[in-house]
């Protein structure tokens, strides 16, 4: 087929439905938002995993003579207990999966307190006597967090066992709960597009109808008769994927990048490469939707 005669088709088509073809923009464009959101979500809960997991500890608490009795029944700890804590840490059932890990004392605790808290902090209502001392241990295996901490959680001599991944349990749970209504939302979306399109393919082939049956009659084959029907939709598809990408990349740099990521320095936000890199996947899924309901909707609009 002729080149010039297809733009010029497809032109036609688009100006003589220009309405309708808008509408598969915008529909298009607010689903395929939805569609990038749920993937730069994911991509930001592997970060979290990956950062923070990586760098969170395992406390294990041990008893003083402030202890609750249900808790400690013997009081503090014992030099004896505390060497058997200590021996668990070294043993061969667990130094596989210990990184390493340092002791810290009842005073060096209450120093932290002091440094962590500056004039206003809790070490000015405790003395060290209140505080535990502590085994702080890093994983050289985040996912055996859980067989080290029910090793402690029954020794004696032991208060308490904090796994420090259980704090960012609730932001990762709040993050797959935003995926599931945004993927949820883009599917909708994703349908009424679909729906969108195969009616305004069906129109504008109405319209043309005339110059079908031209085609037609000239020997024209059903492809070529298709084709410029197809890239109709496929043009509005992109135009709405590329402004949800666009949307994505202003909101990442002007709100992640230059006030989030300024003022949460700990945290490992996505970024415009992230949204650079689910980009092609996110056109591809618009363009094969496209495609797909402009070729039936053609196909279905010629058998007639």
């Amino acid at each position: 087929m002729n080149p010039s005669f297809l733009a010029r088709e497809v032109w036609e088509g688009v100006r003589g439905n220009f309405s309708m073809v808008l509408s598969i923009v915008l529909v298009t464009f607010v689903s395929l938002s939805f569609v990038s959101v749920a993937a730069l979500l994911q991509i930001q809960i592997g970060n979290l995993k990956s950062y923070w997991y990586d760098k969170a500890q395992i406390a294990i608490y041990l008893c003083n003579d402030f202890e609750n009795e249900l808790i400690c029944p013997s009081g503090a700890i014992t030099q004896t207990e505390q060497i058997a804590v200590a021996g668990q840490l070294k043993s061969s059932a667990l130094t596989p999966y210990i990184d390493n890990y340092y002791f810290e004392s009842q005073d060096e605790a209450y120093q932290r307190l002091l440094d962590d808290g500056g004039e206003l902090t809790a070490a000015q209502y405790l003395n060290p006597d209140q505080l535990n001392a502590t085994y702080w241990v890093s994983l050289a295996d985040p996912e055996k967090a859980d067989l080290v901490v029910e090793t402690f959680e029954s020794q004696p001599g032991v208060a308490a066992v904090a796994d420090q991944r259980s704090y960012f349990d609730p932001i990762i749970g709040l993050l797959n709960g935003a995926t599931l209504a945004a993927g949820s939302i883009a599917t909708v979306m994703l349908f009424s597009a679909a729906l969108l399109t195969t009616t305004t393919i069906r129109l504008s082939a109405f319209a043309r109808r005339r110059e079908i049956g031209i085609m037609r009659l000239v020997g024209a084959s059903s492809a070529s008769i298709q084709l410029p029907f197809i890239l109709e939709g496929l043009i509005a598809a992109l135009l709405g994927g590329g402004l949800a990408i666009s949307l994505n990349v202003f909101l990442v740099e002007n709100y992640l990048t230059d006030s989030l990521a300024t003022e949460l320095a700990f945290a490992n936000f996505v970024t415009a490469a992230d949204v650079f890199a689910v980009a092609p996947y996110v056109l591809g899924l618009g363009a094969i939707l496209a495609v797909l309901a402009s070729g039936i909707s053609t196909f279905r609009h010629l058998r007639t």
